[in-house]
């Protein structure tokens, strides 16, 4: 009783008035962390990729790649399969450029008496005409060959691998959701498939059949979906269990909406990073297949067999070869950078807290 009397006495003492409190209300220092927690997932995923560098920069390689495979050919009135033999194997020449010495049609040949300085357009009177990447042994615009066969390997790139992302991604999704035998025969079918050398199934697909765009596509599809779909049935086998699959199961939902609603929106990032990860490895197959004679058949042409036409007079034109060298390797690395930066931009496990 004395201890309440004693706590009474102190209450009397001290009186709350009104405007000793003043409540913060919507100010942001009521909120915790207000710049994370307003961040959505794929406002994170964009501010985590914008942030690397190397990965920003490949990306814009691409896209000027892409952007003179698109305007690149139509920039000159040369084509890619006009031939003039009577201007075959001119060095580079760009009219600005020519003005300070460099890339001015000159050209140094070996010969056995030592090297000469040869420049094929004062030789023919050539005043007016530019190659601005040099011509070919049949006189072919390199510049507007080199471009065309951008558009083309990417084309066979993308479409490949949209074509082998679906098809693998359904095949790992649906063999890893059900499961038991039906996974069971699945796998066994994918390991049988990917034993199967693709090099071999390929070439004898080409041999096969006529070729051409289609052909190689076809070819890239039946050997490129495995990798995509050992993902998808890896994701799918982690979160099959989880609580908001157990959620939609209970309240009716059939297995494709669960496969393709609940659980695909999930594993999105590593699609799209696979995907990024396949477009180089199919630009690869298709230059070497065109560099070995089983690709794009002339007259048009892609980068690999621009390689292959220019490799015969690279000891005596190496500048023929340099321009789709460089375009297949930027191609090819700023592909596997650009992949390496989303896959760290959407792996969760990397967020900052």
């Amino acid at each position: 009783m004395s201890n309440q009397k004693e706590a009474a006495a102190l209450t009397a003492d001290f009186a709350f008035l009104p405007d000793d409190f003043e409540l913060i209300g919507g100010e942001p220092e009521a909120h915790i962390d207000s710049s994370f927690s307003s961040d959505s997932y794929w406002k994170d995923v964009r501010r985590r990729f914008f942030s690397n560098k190397s990965a920003v920069v490949s990306l814009i390689f691409i896209g000027i790649i892409v952007l003179f495979a698109i305007l690149g050919p139509g920039l000159n009135e040369y084509s890619y399969s006009a031939q003039n033999l009577a201007q075959k194997n001119f060095a580079p020449r760009i009219p600005i450029l020519e003005s300070l010495g460099i890339f001015n049609g000159n050209e140094s040949l070996h010969t056995t008496t030592g090297y000469k300085i040869v420049n094929g357009y004062q030789q023919n009177g050539l005043a007016n005409v530019y190659y601005w990447f040099g011509s070919d042994t049949l006189g072919r615009d390199i510049w507007t060959r080199v471009w065309s066969g951008a558009r083309v390997s990417l084309g066979i790139a993308v479409i490949s691998a949209v074509i082998n992302m679906t098809i693998g991604m359904s095949y790992g999704l649906i063999s890893g959701y059900f499961g038991g035998l039906v996974d069971s025969i699945m796998q066994r079918f994918a390991e049988i498939n990917n034993g199967i050398p693709r090099l071999v199934i390929v070439t004898l697909l080409l041999l096969a059949l006529q070729p051409g765009f289609g052909t190689i596509v076809l070819a890239l599809v039946i050997t490129d979906w495995i990798s995509m779909s050992r993902i998808a049935r890896a994701e799918m086998l982690k979160l099959k269990e989880q609580e908001f699959v157990l959620a939609s199961r209970t309240l009716g939902a059939g297995s494709f909406v669960i496969i393709f609603r609940e659980i695909l929106p999930n594993i999105i990032g590593q699609i799209i990073t696979q995907l990024m990860f396949s477009i180089p490895t199919a630009i690869f197959t298709e230059a070497f297949l065109s560099f070995v004679g089983l690709g794009i058949p002339v007259p048009k042409c892609s980068l690999g067999s621009l390689i292959s036409d220019a490799f015969n007079s690279f000891t005596t034109h190496p500048y023929q070869i340099v321009p789709p060298i460089i375009v297949l390797a930027l191609l090819m690395l700023c592909f596997n950078i650009l992949a390496d930066g989303l896959r760290e931009a959407f792996d969760p496990k990397l967020k900052e807290m």
